[in-house]
């Protein structure tokens, strides 16, 4: 009992508490979370990628089958949940916002923390390169969908994605890794990009409540329970059939690839809805709110169902 606790306060606790600040924001403050979202896009999140990746602690081999697990796992996810859409008969604008919210998962700002808590300094760096990863599929895949839920078809939203520097923020890391070239881990340099980047997780947080404080939670919780369960229980399933096809050899990895996996939707999908995406699901309901809700359902979902499954992956029930 006492290691759920501590795995509530260390993890989860500061991710509700944030989120429950922008809430208190919203009903308070007429805020636009608009420029909110562009700073984040363009500039925080860039940076918490490149000091990521820079100063993350891993071999090739390792970065290879944690890289190729992802995607596969990205590309399983995508499909799944948009073949179950159309079997459910969703119609756009709902149908992309389901593929995003159920194959994108918050690895982010709510998995690395639980991942480094439960599975100490490989976990952490397993998490970075996961994050790494999904980040390419949210900024390029992830913008078409997004940008196909507001009735736009083709590459528009891919090509608008290559305008983001987040992308060109992953090239760069990769590379200065590659050459060797990185400045300092505790240098100027790094220490600011650290400081830009470590921004993004509360704000991004905040923007979540914000928008989590303007949501027809009557309308909008009878239409999210099939992306909280393609969330919370089918995209788990799946990633535990990746970890065993892909056959790490760092157990401690594999387990954290799956926990990644498992956390709730992740925040970064409302910000591409709000950027990219169609407004309207029907009777009032808008995407953003959709979108919201299953976040809020998801996260809350993950406080007993991620305690049990770290529970199962400490033992080696699963992986």
């Amino acid at each position: 009992m006492s290691s759920l606790l501590s795995i509530f306060a260390t993890a989860i606790l500061p991710i509700i508490t944030l989120a429950g600040v922008g809430v208190v924001l919203g009903r308070t403050r007429q805020i636009d979370i608009g420029p909110l979202n562009t700073v984040t896009v363009y500039v925080l999140v860039p940076a918490l990628i490149f000091h990521s990746i820079v100063t993350a602690e891993f071999g090739g081999s390792t970065l290879a089958r944690i890289g190729v697990a992802t995607a596969v796992y990205m590309v399983g996810m995508l499909v799944v949940s948009e073949v179950i859409g159309r079997l459910f008969d969703l119609k756009e604008p709902i149908l992309s916002a389901l593929v995003l919210v159920s194959a994108f998962p918050n690895s982010g700002n709510y998995g690395i923390p639980l991942s480094e808590f439960a599975f100490g300094a490989d976990g952490r760096s397993t998490a970075v390169v996961y994050l790494t990863v999904q980040t390419v599929f949210v900024y390029t895949i992830g913008i078409y969908i997004a940008q196909r839920s507001g009735g736009t078809h083709g590459l528009s939203g891919m090509k608008r994605g290559l305008k983001i520097p987040l992308v060109y923020a992953i090239v760069a890391a990769v590379l200065v890794r590659w050459l060797g070239i990185a400045p300092p881990a505790d240098g100027t340099a790094m220490a600011t990009l650290g400081l830009v980047g470590n921004a993004s997780i509360p704000l991004m947080l905040l923007i979540l409540g914000i928008q989590l404080a303007d949501t027809n939670y009557g309308a909008a919780l009878p239409q999210v329970g099939l992306a909280s369960v393609l969330k919370m229980v089918v995209a788990p399933a799946v990633a535990v059939g990746v970890a065993i096809a892909i056959g790490f050899e760092n157990p401690t990895v594999a387990r954290t690839f799956v926990l990644e996996s498992a956390t709730p939707a992740a925040i970064t999908p409302l910000l591409l809805v709000v950027e990219f995406g169609s407004e309207e699901v029907g009777d009032g309901l808008s995407v953003a709110e959709y979108v919201s809700t299953t976040v809020l359902v998801t996260t809350l979902l993950s406080v007993p169902i991620l305690t049990l499954l770290i529970a199962a992956l400490e033992s080696g029930l699963l992986v």
